[in-house]
């Protein structure tokens, strides 16, 4: 536990009061912020860096380019959000990316993948012609399975400890499942869940490249090999989002991730949500009925109920007394895995990267997609063996974005920014390894393995931002660099996120909530567990009437 020091002269600290202090300002927290203050509370947002957003930041990494520091599209943002925090007022506007994904493909033409299933049946075709006619069936039972699983976002889970009433919320949940998906897609949900996304590929599709295209949402910030089962699960939430109404799609955001949770900031500040930045809290401690919580300079605030929206081991394990907390509970999250062996790197670059199976000198469809390296299951599969064997992929899978052929501001005219999201890399690296001692020779890694399927690259590098598990892991508290707050792995998901008897954003501390992507749904920049987290306190609020808000309630749905 961190020590607080006080001020100089024995002077007691100043005691400001709150009626919920929210700890972080990534978007769920200021999401949870925002429909707090809504309902008329006293709310103060505590965060450790000097900007709001976590990892949903824009910052300048090199003169005249901009970009999406950690966080890098969208899809998974909710439109409940997005239309009661009044986002597009605030300056947010998301737009479509002109297609879908691109596979490459170092000896073949590739694969594009459009949002529309007839276009994308006829880019199959060219490898597959039995693989273009199942393609509109398996994109049918994507979407029931996804429709089905997006309808449990917005909820509270289950409890099934809970007694009568959760046990008749299972039943109704359970109801809802064979009505929405019929007793054979529930047996396929079943298995998909159990079994891996390799399987149900291979069940469906015989072209490797397709089955790597669709097999990278089940590795991407996901240190597992695609035939795991924990990778089905994560293939389905990677397509639970939409854009604009359109399911599945994937979009950007003009600005750059930023944009959502500066807009985010703005909503919470105009309904009084006070935020700080550069605010480090260093201790909560529970006094009687309410909490101290201590900053980092001196300061103590005197609030009634916290949130946290922060890893679960940051909450529970750093900053309140785990003797305070139950024994299984605490060994529950000692035990917590974290772990999505991910790389993180923004390029500057002089010109846009020329494909070898697509070349092209001025911007195309293709330079706005989801620009992947996952050419089979079974490279995805040898990445995964590889960091298990060593700490990292001799050749990474990789998804590359180039926003700025969608959005201009982020790069000087002519020039372009790059995304690059990448595994397999792990946070502990063998042989105790330092990363710094390791880092840049695994950025010349990623950069051969790009420039092997754009010739251009290496040339084209203006500047370079990379973030490994360690910096992700310092500069925005993602513990062990797992961008999700948790693997999602099916003990880690729903009525265990994080812990049985606890995924109900309620903690063993009365009035200590987590609101954060350690809570369900889990992880991506999708609000649900802030607002989620929000209803469950406004609910607990409203029935011991304990605390009263400053003005009328506004119950969340």
């Amino acid at each position: 536990m961190h020590s607080t020091t006080r001020p100089a002269g024995g002077s007691r600290p100043r005691r400001d009061r709150y009626d919920v202090a929210v700890i972080g300002a990534g978007h769920n927290g200021l999401v949870c912020a925002f429909y707090l203050a809504r309902a008329g509370y006293r709310v103060v947002v505590l965060e450790r860096s000097s900007v709001v957003g976590g990892a949903a930041i824009t910052e300048e990494f090199s003169p005249g380019f901009r970009n999406s520091v950690a966080s890098y599209t969208v899809s998974l943002l909710q439109r409940t959000v997005i239309d009661e925090m009044q986002l597009a007022r605030y300056g947010l506007r998301i737009v479509h990316r002109p297609m879908a994904n691109f596979a490459l493909q170092a000896d073949g033409p590739g694969l594009k993948l459009f949002a529309d299933a007839r276009r994308t049946a006829e880019m199959i075709s060219e490898h597959s012609l039995a693989d273009a006619e199942r393609y509109p069936a398996f994109l049918a039972e994507l979407g029931q399975l996804t429709r089905f699983l997006k309808s449990t976002m917005s909820e509270t889970p289950v409890d099934l400890h809970g007694g009568p009433a959760e046990w008749t919320r299972g039943l109704q949940l359970l109801g809802r499942a064979g009505k929405m998906l019929g007793v054979r897609r529930l047996a396929t949900l079943k298995n998909i869940l159990s079994d891996s996304a390799g399987v149900w590929l291979n069940r469906w599709f015989q072209t490797p490249l397709l089955k790597g295209a669709l097999g990278f949402d089940a590795v991407v910030g996901n240190f597992a090999s695609p035939y795991a089962p924990s990778s089905g699960y994560l293939l389905l939430h990677h397509a639970l989002g939409e854009v604009t109404g359109v399911a599945g799609a994937w979009g950007h955001a003009i600005g750059g991730m930023g944009s959502i949770t500066q807009a985010m900031a703005r909503a919470a500040s105009d309904l009084g949500a006070e935020i700080r930045v550069d605010t480090e809290v260093t201790r909560i401690v529970p006094v009687r009925s309410r909490f101290d919580v201590y900053l980092a300079d001196g300061s103590v605030l005197d609030v009634a109920a916290v949130s946290g929206a922060i890893h679960p081991q940051t909450l529970f394990l750093d900053l309140l007394d785990s003797h305070a907390l139950p024994v299984e509970f605490v060994e529950r999250i000692r035990n917590w895995k974290s772990e999505s062996a991910s790389f993180r790197l923004n390029f500057a670059l002089s010109e846009l990267p020329q494909f070898r199976c697509a070349p092209a000198t001025r911007v195309a469809a293709h330079h706005g997609a989801g620009i992947l390296i996952s050419p089979s299951l079974e490279y995805l599969q040898s990445a995964y063996d590889d960091a298990l064997a060593s700490g990292s992929s001799r050749r990474p899978v990789m998804e590359l974005l180039l926003p700025s052929t969608i959005d201009p501001s982020l790069a000087p005219e002519g020039r372009h920014v790059a995304s690059l999201f990448c595994q397999h890399f792990r946070r502990d690296l063998p042989g105790g390894q330092a990363w710094a001692d390791r880092k840049q020779l695994i950025i010349e890694r990623i950069v051969d393995t790009m420039t092997e399927f754009a010739p251009n690259f290496r040339d084209a590098i203006i500047a370079v931002q990379a973030l490994g598990p360690e910096d992700l892991e310092r500069r925005f508290g993602l513990v062990r660099g797992d961008i999700f707050h948790g693997q999602m792995g099916l003990d880690q998901l729903y009525w265990s996120r994080p812990a049985r008897r606890y995924a109900q954003y309620r903690t063993p501390i009365e009035r200590v909530y987590l609101c954060a992507s350690g809570a369900h749904p889990g992880g991506g920049v999708s609000g649900a567990p802030g607002r989620n987290a929000a209803r469950a306190m406004l609910e607990d609020f409203a029935g011991t009437g304990a605390l009263q808000p400053l003005a009328a309630t506004r119950p969340i749905p």
